[in-house]
């Protein structure tokens, strides 16, 4: 829970500092609490920079990961903001902040429910995609690695990929391996 939702709660900050003190509610950054007891989810550094960045999204390697297409697990939390947005400086979780224009930020999310927190996730096809078009950043290995894993596990067609390629402005990029990967030769 963020400090600001406990505020709108009628819980002031002293209270909430009280309740840190006696181990009722557990510090875990800047503003971000939760209960000392709380069931653990794989995905829980997800939802806490889904609560410490609300306007970002889960992007490039990190959501690669969290569709299951890669073994890779980043060490920083990849989340995308805006060109103009604000970049969170925040110790816990790390955080890898890459900017996507506002078109390309609201185009292929889908809401995934993380620790009861609803997290912006890229859905696959738009993934990829984004890998290709952040390739120099990310490896053009890990783009292509993404993109087969995606045909493999049927996680997406390569229909959708081209559309996401087309918007994303990586047709010409992608089109080569897209076509070694569905041909039946």
């Amino acid at each position: 829970m963020r400090l600001a939702e406990f505020r709108s709660a009628g819980v002031t900050a002293t209270t909430v500092s009280r309740m840190e003190r006696a181990g009722e509610v557990v510090r875990l950054g800047r503003g971000l609490y939760q209960l000392p007891d709380a069931a653990l989810d794989p995905h829980q550094s997800l939802a806490e920079a889904s609560r410490l960045v609300p306007k970002g999204v889960i992007c490039l390697v990190l959501a690669l990961a969290f569709h299951g297409l890669t073994d890779q697990m980043p060490p920083k939390v990849w989340i995308a903001i805006g060109r103009k947005d604000w970049c969170p400086r925040v110790a816990y979780p790390p955080l890898r902040v890459a900017r996507f224009p506002d078109d390309q930020r609201r185009r292929g999310v889908k809401q995934k429910k993380i620790a009861g927190t609803a997290v912006p996730v890229f859905g696959v096809a738009k993934t990829v995609a984004d890998l290709f078009r952040y390739r120099c950043t990310v490896g053009e290995l890990v783009a292509v690695e993404g993109l087969r894993q995606a045909l493999r596990q049927r996680k997406a067609t390569p229909a959708q990929i081209t559309r996401e390629a087309q918007a994303a402005g990586v047709w010409r990029t992608i089109q080569p391996n897209l076509t070694a990967l569905t041909s039946d030769a």
